[in-house]
């Protein structure tokens, strides 16, 4: 019998939420690889990142959008316009928050944009394990005085407390429909850009606050070495300033060196081959404020 026969279920969940909530983590843990990046460092995730789960009975598109913040530049823009536009284009709306954060401002501007889309939205409480369950209570009566959600659900994305719920209630939810992708994909996204974000993640992990936000990774060169099992990837780490290039290089090319080792075991699990990593790094000075630059590091508007 095929999965149509069977009542097989599909469909588009968007997981939003305030930057650092945790919901890179989540889809992490349901997807079971590393697809999204995960930094203690706010504002990380910059494009959708679609995470494929597949069950006997289901499947579920999870898209990850960038936090929703007051955008300061225009990659800020950018980001918001995806995570905003992301709302009307799926089946349900998972707004992630952080059980041990106070309701604020942040808060009411996304249920205001919650507000204005008729898509069906779960609440889920992340980072239960923080806190007292008398204190989780309090939270859930906040925010349902707040907005009408389909169902509120209490999770620990890191420790994986509840998730197995939240699925079955995904489900639930979700109309009988096709499986879109094969059962053992786990992104739509192809591998350079998954590559190039786990590169981007060990530089966030292992330099100074002043890094983070003006960086991009660009794979110039990703191929099979002939008569080897080997992938060559040659990337260059884009920053806006001088000194921000010589704190990735680091003293004799210790950090750079670094960041090569930790990112070539990730990308050698994710490609299940030896990798042979060559980084460069160059600056572009105030290259998030620059349309074309944007293009040309992955941040294309007109696609969303």
């Amino acid at each position: 019998m095929s999965n149509q026969e069977q009542g097989f279920k599909s469909g588009f969940v968007s997981i939003i939420g305030r930057p650092n909530v945790g919901k890179s983590t989540l889809i992490n843990h349901v997807i079971g690889q590393k697809i999204a990046i995960m930094s203690d460092k706010p504002q990380t995730t910059r494009n959708k990142i679609q995470g494929v789960y597949t069950s006997n009975d289901a499947q579920i598109v999870f898209i990850d959008t960038p936090g929703i913040h007051k955008p300061k530049h225009k990659l800020g823009d950018f980001m918001m316009k995806v995570a905003q536009n992301t709302l009307k284009e799926v089946d349900l709306i998972l707004y992630v928050v952080d059980a041990a954060e106070a309701f604020g401002p942040g808060e009411e501007f996304i249920i205001e944009r919650l507000k204005e889309t008729s898509t069906p939205a779960f609440l889920v409480i992340n980072k239960i394990d923080k806190v007292h369950p008398d204190d989780l209570l309090s939270l859930i009566e906040t925010y349902s005085k707040k907005h009408s959600f389909a169902e509120v659900i209490p999770i620990s994305a890191l420790q994986g407390n509840n998730v197995p719920t939240l699925l079955e209630q995904i489900t639930n939810h979700l109309n009988e429909g096709p499986q879109y992708y094969p059962s053992d994909q786990v992104t739509d996204h192809p591998e350079r850009f998954v590559v190039a974000e786990l590169i981007r993640e060990k530089v966030l992990h292992l330099t100074r606050e002043e890094i983070p936000h003006s960086i991009a990774v660009v794979i110039e060169q990703m191929k099979h070495r002939k008569n080897h099992d080997t992938v060559y990837i040659g990337a260059t780490i884009i920053v806006e300033r001088t000194s921000q290039k010589g704190i990735i290089i680091g003293k004799q090319g210790s950090m750079l060196k670094e960041v090569g080792k930790l990112a070539r075991a990730d990308i050698e699990a994710l490609l299940g081959s030896k990798v042979f990593l060559e980084l460069w790094v160059k600056v572009q000075k105030d290259w998030r404020n620059k349309p074309q630059h944007l293009r040309d590091y992955g941040f294309r508007e007109d696609e969303y």
